[in-house]
């Protein structure tokens, strides 16, 4: 009888997702394997204090470790107590993220096989202050050594990434989303005080390498006839935040943090089109999700987006050029429609669910141990 290929996943919060793109695609990539035979594990991080329990979800083996201590803190103690049960079993390891790479040396050690995910380039985020970004630049560094394999998910990870290593240590495969072909309710938006066709979609998290400040700006330079409808956690006590929102006309409306996928889908499929300001990382989650449900997309110009949109989106670099830019396609609806059939063609060619699964399956079958 023939063992089945197994995989264990560690570096997420877990499945069923509930907390961001590592998670979801944690989540497809578990079922897609499950359904092709596999034995796959995943560590699962849990609220909480107690001994670690397994259990059972859609097929998917879940170690559950609970954790009491809150934020960074409790990622680093949940990640190591992962690895180190991951050690005890010679089975093939997908690790997705790099930020406590430093512990894939147990991995190492004791002869794992260990693809690692090697995400963006966290340390040169603004938002981080000289721990944290030494933190990260170090793992960073670790993940490429410890790692057997590398995965980026962006052709400009993956020359970052050739600084460190050989180029044959690694293999590009981008992020994955599902396409919105169906239409989809506007109960949702109407909710929200939104008139659908007649609002743009911004979702990130209020940071500046996020560009919030400057497309807020350039919004609110001059009356639209549409809305800029802001998604995400807006604290007054922090400067930036409220920078952000002091800079906005009143037709800017901050929806605050929205969770339900039903309403964000809803959010999506409705808008004119979806503005993403994201200055640093790889293949953005939020952004190939905007392409799967065929929005017109305004983002910032930099070698990811530009990879990422393709030649059918539209660029700024300052919140002049956005005015500029959005005044632009205001006055030019068909140059919106095809920005829209644009935007459904790059995700064909590049991001659907399908592609993304069949290529990580085609790699991690590479690097099964041999019994």
């Amino acid at each position: 009888m023939t063992e089945r290929k197994t995989i264990r996943i560690l570096g997420t919060r877990g499945v069923p997702a509930a907390h961001g793109g590592f998670e979801t695609f944690a989540e497809y990539l578990a079922l897609h394997l499950v359904e092709q035979g596999w034995r796959v594990v995943v560590y699962c991080q849990v609220d909480g204090s107690g001994p670690v329990y397994e259990d059972q979800w859609e097929g998917v083996e879940r170690v559950n470790f609970p954790i009491a201590l809150d934020g960074p803190k409790g990622t680093i103690a949940f990640d190591w107590q992962a690895t180190r049960h991951a050690s005890r079993f010679n089975d093939l390891c997908l690790t997705l993220g790099y930020n406590t790479a430093v512990f894939c040396a147990l991995l190492r050690f004791k002869g794992v096989p260990n693809v690692i995910n090697m995400d963006g380039i966290e340390w040169a985020r603004a938002k981080w202050g000289g721990v944290a970004k030494t933190w990260f630049w170090m793992n960073d560094w670790m993940g490429c050594w410890l790692g057997n394999h590398l995965v980026a998910d962006h052709p400009g990870i993956a020359r970052h990434l050739q600084t460190r290593v050989k180029a044959s240590k690694i293999t590009m495969i981008p992020y994955g989303a599902t396409e919105v072909t169906t239409a989809l309710p506007q109960e949702p938006v109407l909710a929200l005080g939104l008139e659908p066709g007649r609002y743009l979609t911004v979702i990130a998290r209020a940071e500046p390498e996020n560009s919030l400040l400057e497309v807020v700006a350039g919004f609110s330079a001059r009356p639209r006839g549409v809305q800029l409808a802001v998604l995400g956690k807006y604290d007054d006590g922090n400067a930036y935040h409220r920078a952000v929102k002091a800079a906005a006309g009143p037709e800017v409306a901050f929806l605050g943090a929205i969770y339900d996928k039903t309403v964000v889908q809803a959010l999506r499929a409705h808008s004119l089109a979806y503005v993403h300001g994201h200055q640093v990382g790889g293949t953005n989650p939020s952004l190939v999700e905007a392409l799967g449900a065929g929005n017109a997309v305004v983002a910032h110009d930099n070698q990811f987006n530009r990879w990422v949109a393709g030649d059918g989106a539209a660029f700024f670099g300052n919140a002049a050029q956005f005015d500029d830019t959005l005044a632009a396609l205001l006055a030019a609806p068909d140059r919106v429609d095809a920005m829209r059939a644009a935007s459904r063609v790059q995700f064909q060619q590049r991001f659907t669910w399908q592609q993304v699964l069949n290529e990580y399956q085609v790699l991690l079958e590479k690097w099964l141990p041999q019994r």
